[in-house]
């Protein structure tokens, strides 16, 4: 994924995310953890949302992502985690791309993760899932805000792949 593809305001990526999605005709969901809601927040507000943003899970106690994503029992702050998080939302909501954030805003390290580690995933049903794994700086809401970016821009990536 290109470094400017996390560059400017979080509305303009969102308009790039309506932008393709309308375009291929893909429907969006989102598995969030990490963010509480914010992600889909956002992209509610892209324009048409209607129409390509299925919605989301938010997932933020690990009972809800292994009840009702189908994760896997055990850390929830792994690769394996937002990989199984995106292909339940995709699978619960119906949607052609998901992207899940799983993680750890700080300020303290959870499951031996640092505070800024932050696990991304995008996946559905006709590709093979992608996940990252991203270390941001700063103070809890620093994290918060560059995930929902980097959440964004892997949606972007994959909807101009």
């Amino acid at each position: 994924m290109a470094t400017n593809a996390t560059e400017g305001p979080v509305d303009v990526l969102v308009g790039r995310v309506a932008q393709r999605a309308v375009e291929r005709q893909l429907a969006v969901a989102v598995a969030e953890s990490l963010t509480g809601g914010q992600l889909a927040t956002a992209l509610a507000a892209g324009e048409g949302s209607g129409s390509w943003f299925r919605g989301s899970v938010v997932a933020y106690h690990p009972e809800v992502k292994f009840t009702v994503l189908g994760v896997t029992p055990g850390p929830v702050v792994t690769a394996r985690t937002a990989r199984e998080m995106a292909l339940g939302a995709a699978r619960l909501l119906g949607a052609d791309i998901a992207v899940s954030v799983t993680g750890v805003g700080g300020p303290g390290r959870e499951e031996g993760q640092p505070a800024g580690t932050v696990f991304l995933c995008t996946a559905g049903p006709d590709f093979a899932a992608e996940v990252s794994e991203q270390h941001f700086p700063g103070d809890p809401i620093d994290v918060l805000h560059a995930t929902i970016r980097c959440a964004l821009a892997s949606l972007i990536a994959r909807l101009e792949a």
